[in-house]
């Protein structure tokens, strides 16, 4: 459509809680307005108004705002034939340290993303590459630009910026201004696939911890067509480790001095609703670096928490002065059950190296929705060959937390009253046949005597 083509005046359609609005625009400006083929949950449809500038298509943006429970953000940009050329979903939520004036630091979580807007998102041109741009909350702003090469194209940058003149989010803070972190991310994708990764991302710059997950994304749409063909993020894929059969013997580790039972904590996550993630247990972490073994007790007094919740996944986050996270990720698995399905985490260690490994394909503390899980003995969680923890009086609950209480618990094995019966049982069995074996002797040998009489 051109300058002359365009009606005048031209007018906006969208659909905000169901109601149908429109709103007139100047013959200046033109506006398209895109229909989401997505299923029909609740939904705000948003389209901006974008000038035809010289030399330039014109380029729409179509916005799905809602369904949150599936995806917070939703992104179709469109060129000038009505094609998609960039579309992408996903969630994600910031944790922000600072410093307050009274030289303490503090936390926050910023996952409230539904007022979300994206000004200066882009399909980019021959000069410029394709991004994303949100803004949402009060001050804060996120990008993401892209680059294409030949038969690729990548993931190029990260960037978020978080304003502490807003004392509502940010109350105390010392330092007051705009602060903007970068991260390269570099990830290259086949130019016909979509980007997916449904796992938790986890990326850390100074003082801000930024997770992502559910990731759907293609920059250069082919055809105005997004492919079904998926590239998948390192852990989404499935992958067989083939052993190492070591050819001479290794060194031998240092083994760690015991240490006493950790400190039992209480950690607990609030979102809009209150608090929706509880946890009480002591930790006590095992991890070999460099073949010298050690062992943390975390101190829960010093220990600072956060966390998000969520439909699907639940965060538990705790970071202290020698640990820049460990991480507790629970999920739900056939709609009717929790379990602790990821651990991350990354510490300083007393040589001054950094320790860090992650598993995404953990099964533990398995209970249903709606209940807590429940371990007073040790209980050891494997993440890997070189990093284990051992909790001690255990007891978690991810989801469905009610008025901030624990519900009913489900125990562990170790804590089920049935295990005395173990042996109990083996105690009267192996009397039982004592029994049995004394009794046939007895008759054996009164069998032997009938047959000899005296004379």
């Amino acid at each position: 459509m051109t300058r002359a083509e365009s009606p005048s005046p031209s007018f906006c359609c969208a659909v905000v809680g169901g109601q149908r609005l429109s709103f007139s625009t100047s013959p200046e400006l033109f506006q398209w307005c895109c229909c989401s083929r997505h299923r029909p949950l609740f939904r705000i449809m948003v389209c901006f108004r974008l000038s035809l500038m010289p030399g330039s298509g014109l380029v729409s943006l179509c916005l799905v705002l809602g369904a949150v429970s599936a995806y917070a953000l939703e992104l179709n940009l469109m060129n000038s034939e009505k094609a998609t050329c960039l579309y992408a979903k996903w969630q994600m939520n910031f944790t922000i340290r600072y410093e307050t004036t009274n030289n303490k630091y503090k936390t926050v979580t910023i996952s409230g993303l539904g007022n979300a807007t994206y000004n200066g998102s882009t399909c980019g041109d021959d000069q410029n590459g394709p991004k994303i741009e949100v803004q949402f909350g009060s001050g804060f702003s996120w990008t993401v630009n892209f680059t294409k090469e030949v038969s690729t194209y990548s993931i190029e940058n990260i960037s978020f910026s978080y304003d502490t003149h807003d004392n509502t989010t940010f109350p105390d803070a010392k330092e007051k201004g705009v602060f903007t972190v970068h991260y390269p991310v570099a990830f290259r994708i086949p130019l016909d696939d979509i980007f997916r990764c449904n796992a938790i991302l986890t990326l850390q710059e100074n003082m801000v911890v930024q997770h992502y997950w559910d990731v759907h994304v293609q920059a250069y749409v082919q055809n105005g067509t997004v492919s079904t063909k998926e590239f998948l993020c390192d852990k989404d894929k499935t992958t067989t480790m083939v052993p190492i059969v070591p050819t001479s013997l290794p060194s031998p580790t240092t083994t760690p001095t015991p240490k006493e039972k950790p400190e039992i904590g209480s950690y607990s996550v609030n979102n809009s609703n209150g608090t929706c993630l509880l946890a009480t247990m002591g930790l006590q972490l095992n991890m070999t670096h460099d073949k010298v073994a050690s062992v943390v007790n975390i101190n829960p007094n010093t220990t600072d928490f956060t966390g998000s919740c969520h439909s699907q996944t639940a965060l538990l986050r705790l970071n202290s002065s020698n640990i820049k996270y460990l991480d507790f990720v629970f999920a739900v698995k056939n709609e009717n059950r929790f379990y602790l399905k990821e651990v991350n985490v990354s510490m300083y260690l007393d040589n001054g190296s950094v320790f860090s490994t992650a598993n995404n394909n953990l099964s533990y503390w398995d209970a249903p929705l709606g209940s807590s899980y429940m371990c007073n003995k040790e209980q050891t969680v494997s993440v890997s060959g070189a990093f284990q923890i051992n909790t001690f009086g255990l007891r978690v609950q991810p989801f469905s937390v009610i008025e901030g209480k624990y519900s009913t618990a489900e125990e562990c094995s170790a804590d089920s009253d049935l295990n005395f019966l173990i042996p109990v049982t083996v105690g009267v069995a192996l009397g039982f046949l004592i029994i049995v074996v004394f009794i046939s002797y007895m008759i054996g040998r009164r069998k032997s005597r009938t047959g000899y009489q005296s004379v």
